[in-house]
Parts: structure tokens; sequence; C-alpha cells
């Protein structure tokens, strides 16, 4: 143990050290310049898209570098508050939690990271005390003319008049903080413009510049009033340290009246924005990864597997590219490819390189991947870090009942686990009027300090049940009791399903104890895809591989039904 514990010190005192010398790679930013208008969005949007997609559970262990503060390294710079909290260990800070600023449930709470990398992007991914990110919620950015919520750093309130984008409440953070929330806000609306949002309070699915008109003026206004400071400039120079991409917005402060401000329609010129960006000067050059860029995989439980990419991007390269892993447990981490030929590795998206870390044993493992040939000087090696732990054993939750219920919302609410557990997940099943599922939708919370979800989408006519899992490592505990709340409020709270199910590879067998009458099984859209007359123990129902939900004439419950 005490070997370890040297090596990840080590390990520490040298992202430190890497963090400060970071700066713009040479090259990175050439297809920007000489475009304007749509063209320019659409190029930082290809710009920053690829950048490598961090798990989940790392992002305490990225926040570390990222977010802490300038004058104490062991504190963390909260901009959601004026409290004072610690990093504890690696993987956590004690009362808060991991923020998505912009927030999740605008593109529909996806959390496959494969499909909405925004999911872990760090880029808008800051730490924050618990009771102002329960405060925030997903409201829009705005300016608050009557608090509900005030910590004497930001507001949460009704929004002055022309602003929230047909929400009755927004989040106001702190004048000093202002412009950071803007730049972030412009580089969400270029690198994930492609999506289609579930809520437009600031944003629009048919204007290519993203941000609706409101919330464009609103924020080019607090961009101009808080200049870039220097805590954006060391978090940006961190972001590309390990996340391999840079908030364009902050290297470039006037990059933002380009697109939604006093520049619209005018020629992006890198060299007339007074910034020092090097030039490559036609020399072979490795854009990304940058040299000693540094991977957390996070926890990991034995057993178990993790993907991450990196995208291997070069300019004027003039042979393939090599690849090899080397010291301290190489073993445990392997690589897609070991040479990336130069046409590739030149193109406008480069190489998707996959690192996978596959431990064998319970601890800490690093190691160093290699990059070199191609004819850059030198080699690039990235550091890779990982912690494997033993398998979790997860116990059922227990739902309650749900609180704050009005025509418009309510909140969902369970006990907390009893074990440790990285946050909890949510399924929440809408029926009409006449008992047909509507909508399934599954949340999860930024971590296992928050016990209830608001939600302010309710139809007072609908009926809605909840049930919550936790996870950890992988894998996700047995699903909680029911909670059902109809038109008339909460008309029960059951602690037993009427049925179990046994998935297999394009089917499902229902188990139960005597006949469950007749069933209908529905598609996520709702649509009736099997139905059985007189459902009974040991029935099969073969089906393509997806999420269903089962509902029978002698329950008013619905089960969730996976199919491999």
């Amino acid at each position: 143990m005490k070997t370890i514990t040297l090596r990840l010190l080590a390990v520490a005192t040298a992202l430190l050290a890497l963090t400060a010398s970071a700066e713009i790679h040479a090259g990175y930013y050439n297809s920007l310049d000489g475009l304007s208008g749509q063209a320019l969005k659409d190029a930082i949007h290809n710009l920053t898209l690829k950048h490598t997609v961090f798990t989940y559970s790392s992002i305490w262990g990225y926040f570390r570098y990222t977010d802490a503060r300038a004058d104490d390294a062991s504190k963390v710079w909260d901009m959601y508050s004026n409290g004072t909290f610690y990093f504890n260990g690696t993987y956590a800070a004690s009362g808060m939690n991991k923020e998505h600023s912009f927030p999740k449930s605008w593109w529909g709470g996806g959390t496959n990271v494969g499909e909405y990398p925004s999911y872990t992007d760090i880029n808008h991914l800051y730490p924050s005390e618990s009771e102002a990110n329960l405060a925030k919620s997903n409201w829009p950015l705005g300016e608050v003319s009557k608090a509900t919520f005030d910590n004497g750093s930001c507001l949460v309130g009704t929004p002055e008049t022309g602003q929230g984008g047909g929400a009755n409440t927004v989040f106001e953070p702190a004048d000093e903080y202002k412009g950071d929330f803007a730049r972030t806000y412009f580089y969400m609306a270029c690198c994930y413009q492609h999506y289609t949002w579930k809520y437009t309070y600031m944003l629009s699915n048919s204007d290519w510049k993203t941000l609706s008109d409101w919330a464009a003026n609103l924020l080019c206004r607090w961009a101009r009033a808080d200049a870039v400071s220097d805590k954006e400039t060391t978090r940006n120079d961190a972001v590309q340290q390990y996340q391999n991409n840079r908030n364009p917005f902050i290297d470039f402060p006037q990059l933002f009246e380009y697109i939604w401000g006093t520049k619209q329609g005018e020629v992006f010129y890198i060299n007339e924005q007074g910034v020092d960006v090097p030039d490559t000067s036609g020399d072979p050059v490795l854009v990304a990864p940058t040299q000693n860029t540094v991977l957390d995989f996070g926890e990991v439980a034995l057993g178990k597997s993790i993907d991450y990419v990196v995208y291997v991007k070069g300019e004027h390269l003039s042979s393939a590219l090599s690849l090899m892993l080397y010291k301290y447990d190489y073993e445990m981490f392997s690589i897609s490819v070991s040479s990336i030929d130069r046409v590739t590795a030149n193109s406008a998206d480069g190489y998707a390189l996959t690192i996978t870390y596959t431990p064998t044993a319970v601890g800490e493992h690093t190691a160093r991947l290699l990059i070199f040939d191609g004819g850059i000087t030198g080699s690039v090696g990235i550091e890779l870090n990982a912690r494997c732990l033993e398998a979790p054993t997860l116990t059922a939750l227990t739902a309650t009942a749900p609180t704050d219920i009005t025509d418009n919302t309510f909140t969902a609410n369970w006990d907390a686990a009893n074990e440790e557990v990285d946050y909890y997940v949510l399924t929440r099943t809408t029926y009409d009027t006449e008992g047909n599922v509507v909508d399934v939708q599954t949340y999860t919370t930024d971590d296992a300090n928050t016990t209830s979800m608001a939600f302010n989408d309710r139809n007072k006519q609908y009926t809605y049940t909840y049930m919550v899992q936790s996870y950890r490592l992988g894998y996700l505990s047995p699903e909680s009791n029911v909670i059902t709340l109809d038109a008339s409020g909460i008309s029960g709270v059951y602690a037993n399903k009427p049925v179990s199910i046994l998935s297999g590879d394009g089917f499902f067998t229902v188990k139960c104890d005597e006949s469950l009458g007749a069933a209908v099984v529905y598609d996520l859209a709702g649509r009736v895809v099997a139905q059985v007359a007189d459902l009974r123990s040991d029935a099969t129902i073969y089906l393509p591989k997806g999420i269903y939900i089962l509902r029978t004439s002698s329950s008013r419950l619905s089960t969730k039904v996976v199919v491999y």
C-alpha cells in the first residue's frame, strides 16, 4: 500500500505541474481562419466535438486539476456559492455536486456518452454546492427580478421581463462569473449544435445559431461585461490537458461577436485577434493529443472493462504514426491499433483511437501511451491512470411519496442507499387517461448526494409512476418499489411488483405465482408490440432487442422489460 500511495502522489504532483504549463497547441485553430457566419460556427462544432470522452465516475478526478483554487489546491473553486469546500480524496468533495451548467435535461437527459458526449464534457461540468445545484434545477440563465433562492452568490427566481423563454424561473450567477457561464453556453451551442433540444428555453431547433434571440442578447451582454479571467484561461489549459479540446470563446474573447454579436457576417481571421497561437509553418506536428495528456479511467469494478476514445490528429505528417504502451501496469491496458496511416491522421477528424482498461487485479494502475514517427520531432506521451475495485453488492432502494405536487410539478423522492453508490437512476412512466403508456424516461442524478428529483412538466390529467435504482461501477441495484401519482394525487405506494422477468437473446420469459390476466407490451414510443389474452408463468414473448413496458389487467403497476 505504501508503494501505491507514493506513486499516486507523484502522479498528482506531475498533473499539477503539467496543467500550469499547457498552452494552445500548434495548428489547433487553423480550421476557423477566414470563415464567417454559419461556416464559422460549423467549423467550431467540427473542431470541438472530436474530443476525449470521460466516464462519469472519473469527473472528480479531473475537477481536482480543473477546478482547484489558485491560492490553495486543496479547495474547490465553486461558482455557485461563497462556501469553502475541500477535495475529499480523489473522487469526491463533501457537500458538492457535479453540476451540468448546461442542463442535461435540455437534450433529453441522455447519459450514453457514445451518443451524448455532452454528459461528461468538463467544458460545461463544474463543481457546485449541492443546495444551489438543487435550486438551479434545469432553469435557464437570466436576471432575477424576485428571488426565491439567494445564497449570497447566485439567485433563483422570477425573470426580468423578456427573459426566461417561457420559463417562470431563471438562474442568475454572481456578476464575476456571468462571463464564464456565457462563454460556456457559447461553446455548448456550437459543440452540440446537432442535438435536438427537448427544452428550448434558450435554444432553437430551427435556427443555425442554436441560441434564441433573447438568450444570445443576454449572453453577449454578460460576456462583454465580464471579461475572460485567469481562472478561465487556466481551466481551459487544464481541459486541453485531459479532454484534448478547448473552449475557443475563452481563447478568442471576441469570437462570439462574429456569430451572435456586433460582428455578424464579418470574416474571422486568427491573426487579427491579438492572440499568440503557435504557427506550424508546414512542419509535421501532432495537434492532438498533446504532450503529457492525462487520461483518468476512474474507478472500475473487477471483471469489467472500460474504453476511452482519443482523437489522434496531425498536420503535415510525412509518414504513419506509431503507438505503443509501456511502463508500470501497461498489460492492464490495450489499444485498438499500433500505427495510424498519415492520410487518416492528417484528416480533419483525425483517427479515433480506442484505449481499453481491463484490470486483472484490484488496485491502482498506471501506464503510458507513446505516439511517435510521422515526421514529428521526438514523441508525445499520454499518462493512463485507473483504479480497480471489487464488484459492488447493491440492495434495492425504497422510493417514497412525491412532494411539492401542483398542477404542473411534483418531486420524486427516495431513501438514500445503505452502501456507497455513484448516483441514482429514476425511471418515470407516463400514462394517459385511458391507461396507455405515453412516455418512459430514465433520469440520473449528478451524484449520490441527491435523493429527490423535481419535475416541472406534470400534466394533471395523466398518471405517473416512478421507481429508483442505484448505480455503482457499471452495476445497477434491483428495482425499487413503484410510486404512483394520478390525477387525484398519490394513489398508491406499492412494495412489490406482481411479476418478475427473465430476459434473453430476443425474448423475455414471465415468472409469476398466478395468472396475470390480459397483458399488453408497449415500446418506448407507446406503441403496442405484443398482446397476450391470459399471461401465466413461463410464458415467453419474442421481441427485437430493446426496452419495453409490460402492463397486465391484474395490476396498476407496469414492468420494465429489457430484451438483449
